[in-house]
């Protein structure tokens, strides 16, 4: 679906909220640059997340693969499922993007890198937490804080799927559709193939026919790549590198490129895998290999995900504002969870400019969506 673009909600009373004390726990992770590439630099954004966590009472631990897990409330039914939230502390941005893009609030935004990608969602977590003041659904929270989400969770992924086996619903706070009220009830499939291509080398003047292009045999299987698209489902294929050859006057012996994918449904993907194993080189003198694959399954619409954001309208309603909902082309971590416990998105910092220079929160509506996060956390209206 399509966001609606809302004007902004009546003010509603922030208390016992501390917006203050939101901005600059805000100022405070934003000051701490996270890229991927620097795990050191990760885990400090973590360990102060775990410092403000284990202050409202929780249980912290280090989960395979650089996840942080927090705990909160006792489930008085052993076999009560909790309530699980996703964030992770990595940005797409590198260290020395402060000088250039620093922290600062202009009016009603908050500027600066990984402000709505998602560190401003991850102060939204904490507060709506610190609001329930103790009153935690039956069978707790587990709040997990991952390390590499933005180069595709590689190593996370094993823990956060098994949190989602065990959980209620999932709670995902990534930021809404932009400059929006917009939660994602749904994502694309993300994956990528590699296609790299052995020919054989020949003098370009002196008998070519001796020779096999790999080029060739690329340019060939990128058309080929392309026509595995399905706009109408919704699936994309995009060769976006491509790269081969050597000296001018000699048949290329070596090409491969790479291709972006996304999927709306699983069987889409299956279909796309099954044309790309299917790709063969015309000269059988030329080798093909290929790798990669689907790196996100599709994040579908389930009716657990239409039971949760029915309630996150409801609740919504009562903080006097409306939330719609949109399926967007880009991966999260809810893409791993959505096929294993109902799961919603889209419920961190509200703003705009995601990896862009022009990153930003809005605060005039972040208040709102921290208290339609923690009415959520209470009541997610799923069992």
């Amino acid at each position: 679906m399509t966001p609606t673009l809302l004007p902004d909600p009546a003010p509603i009373d922030p208390a016992p909220i501390d917006p203050e004390a939101m901005l600059r726990d805000l100022q405070t992770l934003v000051g701490l640059e996270s890229p991927s590439s620097d795990l050191a630099a990760v885990r400090a954004v973590q360990d102060v997340v775990q410092g403000w966590m284990e202050a409202l009472g929780a249980g912290g631990e280090q989960l395979p693969g650089d996840v942080r897990r927090f705990r909160f409330g006792e489930a008085v039914n052993p076999d009560a499922r909790p309530v699980l939230m996703l964030m992770h502390a990595d940005t797409v941005w590198p260290h020395g993007t402060l000088g250039a893009m620093p922290f600062r609030v202009e009016g009603d935004r908050a500027y600066g890198p990984g402000t709505y990608d998602m560190k401003g969602g991850i102060v939204m977590a904490l507060h709506a937490l610190k609001l329930l003041s103790g009153a935690f659904p039956v069978g707790g929270v587990e709040v997990l804080l991952s390390a590499d989400e933005e180069v595709g969770s590689h190593l996370s992924r094993g823990a956060i799927e098994a949190a989602a086996r065990r959980a209620r619903c999932v709670l995902v706070v990534e930021p809404p559709v932009a400059d929006s009220h917009a939660l994602k009830t749904g994502r694309k499939g993300v994956g990528m193939y590699s296609v790299a291509l052995k020919g054989v080398a020949a003098h370009a003047g002196n008998k070519p026919q001796e020779g096999a292009s790999a080029i060739l045999e690329a340019a060939r299987l990128v058309q080929a790549a392309q026509a595995l698209a399905d706009p109408q489902a919704g699936t994309t294929v995009s060769v976006g590198r491509i790269a081969g050859g050597g000296a001018v006057n000699v048949i290329p012996a070596h090409a491969e490129f790479d291709t972006d994918l996304r999927v709306s449904t699983l069987a889409e993907a299956d279909r796309l895998e099954a044309g790309f194993m299917a790709l063969r080189p015309a000269d059988p003198r030329v080798t093909l290999t290929l790798s990669g694959g689907l790196n996100r399954p599709p994040f579908e619409r389930t009716a657990g995900t239409a039971a949760l954001f029915a309630q996150a309208q409801r609740h919504a309603e009562t903080l006097g504002f409306t939330v719609d909902e949109a399926f967007v082309g880009g991966g999260s971590d809810g893409n791993f969870t959505a096929p294993l416990s109902p799961t919603l998105d889209g419920l961190g910092a509200p703003g705009d400019g995601a990896h862009a220079a022009h990153e930003h929160i809005r605060l005039d509506r972040w208040i709102h969506h921290t208290r339609l996060l923690a009415a959520l956390i209470a009541d997610p209206g799923v069992n």
